[in-house]
């Protein structure tokens, strides 16, 4: 199984996403990693090169980059470089920490959709109070959706969830104001009829405020409202910590029970912590395409090479295609 991995994307780039690659490739024997990047800079931090090689490029997309736009115009930037292996078949699928409007362009024009999937979504795994996570899609690759599009989402999604995560028959929710079945704009009510009648365990709609609480494996809704609710998320978990931190360490008292609390503490930054999830996956797309979170550290970095490998692992890119192709038989036939 091979894997390109862009080493120049991201915060932390090249360190972090080297070392972690190094540990994936000891972990994984068997997987090959294609570091694309700056080659001497790549080579200060890489201390073993067992199944890792590099594809060396000095361009780079920077976080400021017009998307499209740097797509187009970089054609030898790292990130496009992962992306055109993908396409040549030389990689089953790449993964990059770099600008996500960049990533979403070449994964749209570089590595291309599922034949039949409208719109791709970009879909990361958020943590619960209990430890099992959800699958959140779209997240911003598509601002704007119809309900046709929330299906594929749904279907795409709870493929992922079962195949990749091992949730057997995973529950899958309509993000909406409220629970019953005609609360909502338009788009959620006629997206709820169309989930009705999917091949897939509809729960119904559920609400953000439940969403931590494990209220369905699978949450569905367009990229404006996906993309407001993650952000909500990372900067409430960052808060909550932030203030946690403040309170524990205001006196000597406050010191001794944060001293007693230590593992306690852990336990709970863990279960909140992005890096035990991988990437947010391009969902649609004819190979796998991973987007690392922007800071992502080592660890993130093995969680998504984990992630990619599961998803090639059990030809997840395939099975999308099948089942899109069955929903579009289905409402032909009606």
């Amino acid at each position: 199984m091979k894997i390109a991995i862009d080493a120049m994307g991201g915060d932390n780039a090249p360190k972090e996403i080297v070392i972690g690659a190094m540990k994936a490739a000891a972990e994984f024997k068997d997987i090959h990693i294609t570091l694309v990047g700056d080659e001497s800079k790549i080579k200060e931090h890489l201390t073993s090169n067992e199944r890792i090689e590099i594809l060396h490029t000095d361009e780079v997309i920077l976080p400021d980059d017009e998307p499209v736009r740097a797509v187009r115009r970089k054609k030898n930037a790292s990130m496009v470089l992962a992306a055109q292996l993908v396409s040549d078949g030389k990689a089953d699928a790449c993964i990059s920490a770099g600008n996500t409007g960049a990533l979403m362009a070449a994964g749209l024009f570089v590595v291309g959709r599922i034949e039949g999937i409208e719109r791709p979504a970009l879909s990361p795994t958020l943590p619960t109070i209990g430890g099992e996570g959800f699958l959140l899609l779209d997240v911003g690759a598509n601002v704007d959706a119809k309900p046709e599009h929330l299906l594929q989402y749904a279907i795409m999604g709870s493929i992922y969830t079962e195949k990749v995560r091992g949730v057997a028959n995973p529950r899958v929710g309509l993000l909406n104001i409220g629970t019953e079945e005609k609360k909502g704009n338009e788009l959620a009510k006629n997206t709820f009829d169309l989930l009705k009648y999917a091949d897939i365990n509809f729960i119904g709609n559920v609400e953000a405020r439940d969403l931590l609480e494990g209220a369905a494996d699978v949450v569905v809704t367009d990229g404006f409202t996906g993309n407001m609710v993650l952000k909500t998320i990372e900067g409430t978990a960052l808060s909550v910590f932030k203030m946690l931190k403040t309170a524990l360490t205001s006196s000597f008292k406050t010191k001794l029970a944060a001293a007693a609390l230590k593992p306690d503490l852990y336990q709970l930054k863990s279960k909140m912590d992005y890096s035990e999830y991988g990437g947010a996956g391009l969902f649609g797309l004819k190979a796998p395409v991973i987007k690392a979170h922007g800071s992502s550290d080592a660890t993130a970095l093995f969680s998504a090479v984990r992630q990619t490998r599961n998803m090639v692992e059990n030809n997840v890119a395939e099975t999308i295609k099948e089942a899109v192709g069955k929903e579009a038989e289905k409402t032909a036939i009606k």
